[in-house]
């Protein structure tokens, strides 16, 4: 049977490689430091399994765990601009605050104004927003617009500090690094993002050096929405029919607080977290929106959602139950940074960290006061469940869903410049177990590639377990996978990739936009906390 990515697993359990089946011999010599890994608590089974949750520790709640399907689906409300001179400003304030995400728990957060998730933005193709972040937490914070086509200065990069506004004398640097490039702003930061892209799911996350997983955890997430001319032409469902879901897992610890594993809970000085959870952090309840397990009404029409898997490690199947009568339930619509060419009709959506699906259920498919779950393929007793809908009346729905969606052109494989192979694989990152690309942790002066302005490149990833490779500035589209050609959820424009055990992945990319230094790196949060990151200079 072949697994969720579309490869059938080899005989004897071989695993799908570069060149479609390494033996488990020839694995173990690819993954090279998985011993690392494997010493740190990785079993094997889970090491070499595609179809397995991801790569990570599952970490208990030290509280009940409320019952599914009591909450209602909490909607992140949008934050409106102060327009001047044709450029939308925002101002969001990073600081703590309380929220009760457990019924009748108070659980501390750190929030883009003090919520979890942050305020939704909604821009507009071509129309500039800034962005003003004031940092009143007790640590430094740097903020990334994931799936940005960002200038190099406002796309987050790790080094970038933005100091507490109420002062801060711990220093600049993680990993006993020092970057003579970085930009360190005290108290506050104007992002610019030009918008010069199509309509797209993004989000906007912490992205501090080394600090990145936990900062997350506690809150540190909001989505960002770009709208255009040409998707608002197609009547796709809109208004309260368009629900953003962020799908995150979490785990309390007995006082109702986010309970993670770091080696310096301050998130002050030591990077990292416990050997038990090096390669990654679960938990054992699912937030959609910041509600565990939530509910939510909807009409007998089509619904479009906006899926975002923003777990640290873990990795989700989605799927309806029961399914609409003949299959089919999602229709996708879209992918990481935008419309596809032409819908695609799945029954399930495998999605790694950090992507995105643009998808419409139709709920008139379902009898009014059917009740329809939302529930995780790879998951196991509580995280087998995402959320519900209740199918509450029924409704007129004028929407559509056109057969031709919008024009794309990839670029060809003649058209590549160079090509490039990077291993995502484990290893010894300053005496400790980590994780490495091209057998190098990251170093913010080490350059890995530096594409010209212009340039079409094809990059190959190699993976020896579960790494979801996310690039900066640039969105690609997937040429194989597993040597193979791309499987059915590989379409479209993508800015993050979910490699499974073994496996190797070829994307194209055209490195334009803007010049400067940007990072690639795994987007399992601890992963990238501890070292898995790489720069990229367009020249």
């Amino acid at each position: 049977m072949p697994g969720p990515t579309g490869i059938p697993p080899g005989p004897t359990g071989d695993v799908p490689g570069p060149t479609g089946v390494l033996s488990r011999r020839a694995f173990l010599g690819l993954a090279g430091g998985a011993g690392v890994v494997l010493a740190a608590g990785l079993a094997g089974p889970r090491l070499l399994s595609a179809g397995a949750q991801g790569t990570g520790e599952l970490l208990r709640s030290g509280i009940p765990l409320p019952e599914p399907f009591r909450v209602p689906l909490p909607i992140p409300r949008v934050l409106r601009p102060y327009t001047k001179d044709g450029t939308d400003r925002y101002t969001i304030t990073q600081r703590e605050a309380t929220a009760e995400i457990i019924p009748g728990v108070r659980t501390p957060i750190w929030g883009y104004d003090g919520t979890f998730p942050g305020p939704t933005i909604e821009s507009r193709r071509d129309r500039t927003a800034v962005i003003h972040h004031r940092n009143e937490l007790p640590v430094p914070t740097v903020v990334h617009l994931h799936g940005g086509r960002t200038p190099a200065d406002s796309d987050g990069y790790p080094t970038d500090l933005v100091l507490p506004a109420a002062g801060w004398d711990d220093g600049h640097s993680g990993h006993g690094m020092h970057d003579a490039r970085a930009r360190i702003a005290q108290g506050s930061r104007d992002y610019l993002f030009p918008m010069r892209q199509r309509a797209a799911t993004l989000w906007y996350h912490d992205h501090r050096m080394d600090f990145t997983g936990p900062a997350v955890y506690r809150g540190l997430a909001g989505f960002h929405l770009i709208r255009d001319d040409e998707e608002e032409a197609l009547d796709l469902p809109a208004g309260d029919r368009e629900l953003p879901l962020m799908i995150a897992d979490r785990a309390f610890d007995e006082h109702g607080a986010f309970a993670y594993p770091s080696l310096d809970p301050t998130l002050r000085t030591t990077p990292g977290v416990t050997e038990a959870y090096v390669e990654g952090v679960f938990g054992d309840v699912i937030l959609v929106n910041g509600a565990p397990w939530p509910i939510h009404e909807v009409a007998a029409a089509r619904y479009r959602l906006r899926v975002l898997n923003a777990s640290n490690a873990r990795r989700y199947d989605l799927a309806l139950d029961p399914p609409p009568p003949g299959g089919g339930g999602f229709v996708q619509i879209g992918s990481d940074l935008g419309l596809l060419d032409a819908p695609r009709s799945h029954d399930h959506l495998p999605i790694g960290p950090a992507e995105r699906y643009d998808v419409v259920v139709d709920f008139g498919r379902y009898p009014v006061g059917a009740q329809v779950t939302l529930v995780n393929r790879l998951g196991t007793g509580p995280t087998a469940r995402v959320m519900r809908f209740v199918v509450a009346r029924r409704a007129p729905d004028e929407s559509r869903i056109p057969p031709k969606l919008s024009d794309l052109a990839p670029p060809s494989r003649s058209q590549a410049t160079t090509v490039r192979e990077f291993a995502f694989r484990g290893g010894h990152v300053h005496g400790r177990a980590g994780w490495v690309i091209g057998g190098e942790p990251f170093a913010p002066d080490r350059m890995s590639a530096r594409p010209r302005l212009g340039d079409v490149e094809i990059w190959r990833f190699v993976a020896d377990v579960h790494h979801p490779v996310h690039l900066h500035l640039v969105g690609f589209h997937i040429l194989s996978r597993g040597g193979r050609p791309p499987g059915p959820f590989d379409g479209g424009l993508k800015d993050t990739v979910d490699l499974s055990p073994g496996q190797s992945v070829e994307v194209i990319a055209r490195f334009d936009g803007y010049r400067g230094r940007y990072v690639f790196h795994c987007h399992n949060a601890e992963h990238e906390d501890m070292a898995m990151m790489a720069n990229f200079e367009v020249i």
